[in-house]
């Protein structure tokens, strides 16, 4: 089958990546203008009061420091998910350098300017605006389009808490290991932050002139801008639904709800890291989440049986490279005696003990291995060193955990773990380009993600999970040298969900049962 190119995929996204396109502006302008409102008057007071300007540039500076996804992680409690949390955290990174370019613009200005304004009688008034603003304003330009740079790449991350922008595509791309995808988002969000720097550069050497002209035009332009962002993001469905990129993107996900059950959900993309917490919170009423999820028993979530099985059997194990399994004598071994140890409901009440009980994957995985009696006080081995990666949840820190307890107790191998890889896309990369020596993965996501299949193939491999493994085994071993060992017992499989009490009062029973909701 003939590989997409980035130019035939942008023909068929077109209408998403305008509406993306228009989020992403939506998202940068507002915070950008909103962070002129606040920061010019901030720069202007502390160019005044000079004792406060430690004070105000420190604090803007830590806030600034903040990790992006963990700002946004602490504003959804208040905030909720949408635009609101991402406009704040934007605002916040803009602030420094406005706040900053204005304070030093303005403390800049020749005292002699500013002693030969007094001498001709004007007030403190019109020394800022007449004198001081006037020279000072190439300073605080440079610093609004270092603000406005900033806010375009930042706001990529927008998607993360449903807000939307070319996030989606960035990050379902990475997901889904579709090169395309992340071109689609990367290209046009690099090419704004030039274009929009450009035009900011261009007011900057315009002077007075083109101010005037920007006094009526930009007010317009934005309040245009903000109507298509709401529109954009608008929904009018009884069932507000939000998936994540990566299911936004596969066949078993959002493509399959619309080609198998005829489901046309128009949801919000969200992390999975937000997305329980959002519809506990009546934020949204629908998400696709994963069938041992702790949070599921946690927030008394209601699965949905998928009665057409557009979910293909999804079930854990280790890859490895044959040639590491060469390297390491007897790590095969030491993994495999996992293999059959859990179930869907083991593996459920681990992950609620992470995601609900704050456990540490560590004590988690200790826990279980000594339940087993498979646990051994670590041999403090200095051999040579075995690197475990992991995807970015919950389940996948707690493997990671267990396979070095397993590793350091039962040879004499040294490990070190890279946990929070992100998607497949880099875990699967790092794998293959040796930066990691295993990492647990999905019959499922193996099938759909990396080996992309025809539909009949699939149709036939998935039957069973007994077919699925044995496909992906053998084909991974054919097209990549990699070996699957042997699966551990669950099955962490896509699933929709929704509150409980709102499953009953809807009488929503079954995947099927939504296309009362939805056109």
């Amino acid at each position: 089958m003939k590989q997409q190119s980035l130019w035939q995929f942008v023909i068929e996204q077109q209408e998403k990546l305008f509406v993306q396109v228009v989020q992403h502006l939506g998202l940068t302008f507002l915070s950008l203008v909103l962070a002129i409102i606040i920061g010019i008057p901030l720069g202007i007071l502390i160019a005044r009061k000079r004792k406060i300007s430690g004070v105000v540039l420190g604090s803007a500076g830590i806030l600034q420091t903040i990790p992006s996804i963990a700002l946004l992680g602490f504003m959804i409690p208040v905030l909720g998910i949408g635009a609101r949390p991402a406009i704040i955290a934007l605002l916040i990174y803009a602030l420094l350098p406005v706040i900053r370019n204005t304070y030093t613009g303005i403390t800049g200005v020749d005292p002699t300017v500013v002693e030969a304004a007094k001498a001709l009688g004007m007030n403190k008034r019109q020394l800022l605006l007449k004198v001081e603003l006037p020279l000072a304003m190439p300073v605080i330009i440079a610093g609004i389009r270092t603000a406005a740079v900033i806010n375009v790449g930042v706001a990529t991350l927008a998607s993360f808490v449903a807000a939307g922008g070319l996030g989606e595509f960035i990050f379902g791309g990475i997901s889904l290991n579709n090169t395309n995808m992340i071109l689609a988002g990367a290209i046009p969000a690099a090419l704004l932050a030039v274009v929009l720097d450009q035009l900011i550069a261009l007011i900057q050497r315009s002077g007075h002139r083109l101010f005037k002209t920007l006094k009526y035009t930009v007010p317009a332009f934005l309040l245009i801008l903000g109507m298509g962002y709401i529109w954009s993001t608008s929904s009018e469905t009884q069932i507000k639904a939000g998936f994540t990129p990566e299911f936004m993107g596969r066949q078993d996900g959002d493509l399959g709800l619309r080609s198998v059950y005829g489901i046309e959900a128009n949801p919000l993309v969200v992390n999975d890291a937000i997305m329980y917490k959002a519809v506990y919170e009546k934020e949204l009423d629908l998400i696709s989440g994963y069938s041992t999820d702790g949070r599921i028993k946690a927030f008394d979530l209601y699965v949905l049986e998928d009665d057409k099985k557009i979910f293909p059997p999804y079930f854990a194990a280790p890859i490895i490279k044959k040639k590491t399994l060469i390297q390491f004598p007897g790590l095969e071994e030491t993994l495999n005696l996992l293999a059959g140890k859990f179930n869907d409901s083991v593996m459920t009440d681990m992950n609620y003990k992470s995601d609900y009980l704050n456990q540490t994957p560590e004590k988690i995985a200790k826990d279980f291995l000594m339940k087993n009696k498979l646990y051994k006080n670590p041999r403090k081995g200095n051999s040579k060193t075995i690197r475990i990666g992991s995807k970015i949840f919950g389940e996948q820190y707690i493997l990671a955990a267990m396979y070095k307890m397993m590793i350091e107790g039962y040879t004499d191998y040294k490990v070190e773990t890279k946990t929070g890889l992100g998607g497949t896309k880099i875990c699967f990369d790092a794998l293959m380009n040796d930066a990691i020596d295993f990492y647990p993965e999905y019959t499922g996501t193996g099938l759909l993600v990396l080996l992309k299949p025809t539909e009949k193939t699939i149709k036939e491999v998935t039957s069973s999970p007994e077919k699925t493994y044995q496909y992906v085994n053998s084909e991974f071993e054919k097209q990549f040298g990699i070996q699957w060992l042997r699966p551990l017992g669950f099955n962490n499989a896509y699933a929709l969900m929704m509150r409980r009490t709102q499953a009953e009062e809807l009488k929503i029973r079954i995947i099927s049962d939504l296309k009362r909701y939805y056109k």
